[in-house]
């Protein structure tokens, strides 16, 4: 019992920190603290680090749920429709998520261990010193760094997603070129891009505000580095996972 009144206590006071945080980060945007040569950095460095995993992931994930689809599809002699399937899957749920996944796991770990390493190597206290805001030269410039780069890689997987089903659908399955094309554009409306990008926008923030959190709070030199670098990447997936599921509830709640 009393453990688990400690573990509370510290959940409760490690979200409270988090919270002000946040608080901090968007005050220097709202303010216009942001140093774009460095987010330019960020976005060059963020998307080249993502963006081949997610162009492979992309093109098996659609070419998988194509010829899972066609074998459902086919017994009820729906085959056109693994169009439809593949597109809404990839730009309502899978492309998101999955995407988010790799990012955090790629970038995210990449901003937790940069700023961890600084941390235990006390640069951040250095830059405090030197008169420098660490929040706005540090973790601003890597958080609109994920704002902008997360939807761009989306973007690109439910692109590649949809080809990789396309190849399916076409070459192996046997739907005309035309069929398929005109089943993925009539299968998605303005719903299901505003769905999944909205989910974007939001899954950003969390990943780039938990993994700069927990650079800045790491303790215990190098091995405290790799401990909170497992550790953003893991609350990441969670809160991703977590956050999915209430979002796509309202979406579909509000707009279907």
């Amino acid at each position: 019992m009393t453990f688990l009144l400690a573990y509370l206590n510290d959940l409760v006071i490690g979200t409270g920190k988090a919270i002000l945080f946040l608080k901090d980060v968007l005050g220097n945007i709202l303010r216009g603290r942001i140093r774009f040569k460095e987010v330019l950095k960020q976005i060059y460095e963020q998307g080249l680090q993502s963006v081949v995993i997610i162009v492979l992931t992309s093109f098996a994930s659609g070419a998988v749920l194509a010829l899972q689809g066609y074998v459902m599809l086919n017994r009820f002699s729906a085959k056109q429709y693994v169009a439809d399937l593949v597109a809404l899957s990839l730009v309502r749920e899978l492309s998101p998520v999955f995407s988010s996944f790799i990012f955090s796991g790629k970038a995210g770990a990449r901003i937790a261990a940069e700023l961890g390493t600084m941390k235990v190597n006390d640069q951040i206290v250095a830059t405090r010193t030197l008169g420098v805001d660490p929040i706005e030269f540090l973790v601003v410039p890597r958080m609109v760094a994920c704002f902008l780069v997360l939807p761009g890689l989306i973007v690109i997987s439910e692109i590649v997603g949809i080809f990789g089903g396309f190849c399916v659908g076409v070459f192996d399955a046997g739907i005309p070129a035309s069929t398929y094309i005109h089943q993925t554009l009539r299968a998605i409306d303005y719903v299901d891009f505003f769905s999944g990008f909205t989910k974007t926008l939001f899954f950003a923030l969390l990943i780039g505000w938990i993994c700069c959190y927990q650079g800045f709070q790491t303790t215990g030199g190098s091995l405290g580095v790799g401990r909170f670098t497992t550790k953003a990447v893991a609350l990441s997936y969670i809160i991703v996972v977590l956050s999915n599921t209430v979002l796509t509830k309202l979406i579909i709640t509000f707009w279907g």
